[in-house]
């Protein structure tokens, strides 16, 4: 049990921390292009298609 809740509290810190670079980079550069965003997520989605097909 001591493992699992330890594995939840890094996560949490982890999401806590990506959220504030997240944060600070818009703060520098605007806020992110979700168009991009979605692009992007197209490319990942056809090449991870693409090696669970060769596996």
């Amino acid at each position: 049990m001591s493992a699992y809740v330890e594995a939840l509290i890094q996560r949490r810190l982890e999401r806590d921390r990506l959220r504030e670079l997240i944060e600070d980079a818009e703060a520098g550069h605007g806020p992110v292009d979700q168009a991009a965003v979605e692009a992007k997520r197209a490319v990942l989605r056809k090449d991870t298609a693409g090696s669970a097909d060769a596996a």
